[in-house]
């Protein structure tokens, strides 16, 4: 059996309580040693009790009392709940970055007001408050040189909301959201309810193609930080990143169906990206040896 680190062993009841929360969201990094595993579970617990506050619960006063709960955390005080005292834990033993914490908040908060984005660099900015501020959140989980590489982990973030807003088209339209930007949309000689279905237009196709491309382009410049994560944790953030980034070739392949149903992956395109993870893992070995 694994030996914790005491302040770890300590507050296991604490990280049981995140990995529980967070069961699914955090099965990519189950596979790090403990210490590291559990201080994600913590990072993520925080991230999904403010999307639930937002997405399920639609509780703008709960977002709100928990912005002021990590306020508080910030100034020294540690709320009596499992979630606050495992990140207390994560805090001593990792170089955290509160401000990025603060920066999720935001993104929720745009979400619970929700006004869809009118430029591209308004959705990109966006992206990075709801997911490119969680890639920093678990960066000093990843590497030891987290600040050498805030760029392309803010890069992969980007890339995966966007792919995630890609993905969701038709789902989101229905829920009465438009992330794709209004000035794109008329770029793109588009109107809102083009976006209904169930049959994109040639048009929307080439809209979604060109997202698609700068997503694709913002994975390229994250693959560019692996060498700088450790090598213990380099399998779970490749996968990671060729699971969500081979979504787009897939929605591709099968005819763009998105504005009527998700798209995803079968178990045997999950088997040739973990065996494009091992090629990758491979050519990082030689180059390092």
């Amino acid at each position: 059996m694994t030996k914790l680190m005491p302040k770890f062993e300590q507050h296991r009841t604490d990280f049981d309580y995140c990995q529980t929360i967070t069961k699914r969201s955090s099965s990519a990094f189950s596979q790090l040693p403990l210490e590291r595993a559990w201080s994600i579970y913590a990072v993520y617990a925080f991230c999904r009790t403010a999307d639930d506050l937002v997405d399920v619960d639609h509780d703008i006063d709960g977002l709100m009392a928990l912005h002021q709960s990590l306020t508080a955390f910030a100034n020294g005080h540690v709320p009596d709940h499992p979630m606050w005292r495992a990140l207390a834990v994560v805090f001593e033993t990792y170089e955290m970055n509160l401000d990025v914490f603060f920066d999720m908040l935001t993104g929720q908060e745009q979400d619970a007001t929700f006004k869809q984005p009118q430029t591209q660099q308004a959705l990109e900015d966006y992206c990075y408050y709801v997911a490119g501020s969680v890639g920093l959140m678990i960066l000093p989980m990843l590497t030891a040189n987290p600040q050498s590489i805030v760029k392309p982990a803010v890069e992969l973030g980007i890339a995966m909301q966007l792919t995630n807003i890609l993905r969701d088209v038709g789902e989101d339209y229905q829920r009465g959201r438009i992330y794709l930007p209004s000035k794109l949309l008329a770029h793109y000689q588009l109107k809102p309810t083009d976006l209904h279905g169930p049959l994109p237009s040639a048009n929307f196709i080439r809209l979604w193609e060109h997202e698609a491309q700068i997503a694709m382009n913002k994975y390229e410049a994250a693959l560019t930080m692996m060498p700088q994560i450790d090598p213990v944790a380099r399998p779970s953030l490749l996968a990671a990143t060729l699971f969500y980034r081979e979504l787009l070739p897939i929605a591709r392949e099968q005819h763009y169906p998105i504005l009527s149903q998700r798209v995803f992956l079968t178990a045997e395109r999950k088997t040739q990206v973990l065996n494009q993870v091992s090629a990758k893992m491979h050519e990082l070995a030689l180059k390092e040896a």
